[in-house]
């Protein structure tokens, strides 16, 4: 599929409080044309799980059993069922160091490579499976394990591969290694792993992963955080690529466009591993503060790295106060919102990406409240024709990216519209509307077209099918089984 860029509108920021009223609730149910309905193929309700699994866990498969036996639309059972194991059915690659310590390579999917990002985010919602199931704990920690021996390998790449193979990014022009499978650097990358070892040790109490590996990754993270707040220059980091595609290369030599330091970390990729127009990401520097947060009690509690737990804390106020000043612009219809990239000059790009962390997901990764002003202005532009790469079809609706490219939604977007709503009919609409756009495969794909979600991309993508199930279960968890339940598709 031919790849196209969409450009946005750049808008100058203004420099605003945070105290001011909202104009919108954020609350916006999805529309579910009937035409929709009437196409969507007539699925085979038949399990697509592999016969042959990568790993089995008893806790997980009877987390399945209980939430087929709870849901009544056979539909919903069934995608549930295929989607929640994908992770462990198809990606993990399980095994031990020299030491006896567990170790896991966990692919994305169809693409054989490990994502510091994508493979936090794969296994997040079996964590709170662990003190069921030491099998599946010892995977966890082996993931952690990984994670954070691969960021002593190279604080600035975003995958990996599985040992010293090289591949086909091995010509960038970056200081590129056989055991990266390429080299993007991306905040979010760090924050991932912190944000899995943290839920995995207050699950379990576990601390075993928190040795010299753990130590090391995060000295790296604090170094490579400070590099690109690009108060003393750019720091180490270039990164370009002989490529048609704008957003798969770095401009100025490699080094992206000019900032004005502030406070903000840069960030010259995005989460979708597009290239950032602004290298001040906003949504990712929240998920930094985040991150921050976490490892600095994790390395008073555990650790008793008092020093280099207030390391963290010093960093995290920085960029939090440099967001309170930088990170938010006013709109002519919305009024103020939260930017998604901006370059400390004054200039902002408003629009959101579906790629987490996104300005959609803040209450879900970045502790933002969900009923903040700011954010529920955000909530309302980023799901509206304002924004970009928001797309509405003939079929279906939803925020893409230039990563694939016009009229092409993808549903973590809808995943996470759900996720972070507080109004039972969005939240239904979301699901219904993901239930629709699966080809009836039975499974979640990367990105669907709004006008014909037979055309998607990726049949394989590990990260949204987990994610999905992840939904499915936090909403049993706040109660919303009943709501669940009145879907009739």
């Amino acid at each position: 599929m031919k790849k196209t860029i969409l450009c946005a509108a750049l808008l100058g920021a203004a420099i605003l409080s945070f105290d001011s009223c909202s104009r919108h609730t954020g609350h916006q149910a999805v529309e579910i044309p009937q035409a929709l309905i009437e196409a969507h193929p007539t699925p085979h309700l038949v399990s697509q799980r592999p016969a042959e699994r990568l790993f089995t866990s008893p806790a997980v498969e009877q987390t399945i059993l209980s939430v087929q036996s709870s849901l009544i639309n056979p539909t919903l059972s069934w995608m549930f069922s295929n989607c929640f194991p994908n992770t462990l059915d198809t990606t993990v690659h399980y095994r031990e160091d020299e030491d006896g310590n567990p170790e896991t390579f966990v692919y994305t999917g169809d693409i054989h490579a490990m994502w510091l990002r994508d493979s936090g985010a794969q296994v997040w919602p079996y964590v709170r499976l662990c003190a069921q199931d030491e099998a599946l704990r010892k995977l966890i920690a082996g993931v952690i394990n990984q994670q954070f021996k691969l960021i002593a390998l190279d604080p600035y790449a975003n995958a990996f591969n599985d040992g010293p193979t090289g591949g086909e990014w091995m010509s960038d022009n970056t200081q590129m290694r056989p055991e990266v499978h390429e080299r993007k650097w991306e905040i979010d990358s760090h924050c991932y792993p912190i944000r899995l070892a943290y839920a995995y040790w207050k699950q379990t109490g576990d601390t075993s992963v928190f040795g010299p590996h753990w130590i090391e990754a995060i000295q790296l993270t604090l170094k490579t955080f400070r590099e690109q707040q690009r108060f003393n220059g750019h720091g180490p980091y270039y990164f370009q690529r002989r490529t048609e595609r704008q957003l798969d290369t770095k401009c100025c030599n490699g080094m992206g466009a000019p900032v004005k330091p502030c406070g903000l970390i840069a960030s010259s990729f995005r989460p979708s591993d597009d290239a950032t127009t602004f290298e001040f990401l906003i949504p990712s520097n929240f998920f930094a503060v985040s991150a921050l947060g976490k490892a600095a009690e994790i390395l008073q509690e555990v650790n008793k790295e008092d020093a280099l737990a207030q390391e963290c804390k010093n960093l995290a106020n920085e960029v939090s106060a440099a967001l309170k000043e930088h990170a938010v612009a006013e709109h002519p219809l919305f009024g103020k919102i939260y930017a998604f990239e901006v370059d400390g000059f004054g200039n902002a790009l408003l629009m959101d990406d579906a790629n987490a962390p996104s300005l959609l997901s803040l209450p879900y990764l970045c502790d933002v409240p969900a009923d903040d002003p700011v954010y529920l202005n955000t909530r309302a532009f980023v799901w509206s024709n304002s924004n970009p790469y928001f797309f509405k079809g003939k079929m279906a609706e939803g925020i893409g990216g230039p990563h694939i490219g016009y009229d092409m939604a993808w549903p973590m977007s809808l995943i996470m519209k759900a996720l972070t709503a507080n109004n039972d009919a969005e939240i239904k609409s979301c699901i219904e509307m993901l239930m629709l756009t699966d080809a009836g495969t039975g499974f979640i794909h990367e990105s669907f077209h709004v006008d014909n979600p037979t055309v998607f991309t990726r049949p394989w993508f590990a990260w949204q099918n987990t994610l999905f199930g992840e939904l499915i279960l936090d909403l049993i968890d706040k109660g919303k089984l009943d709501l669940l339940n009145s879907i009739t598709l």
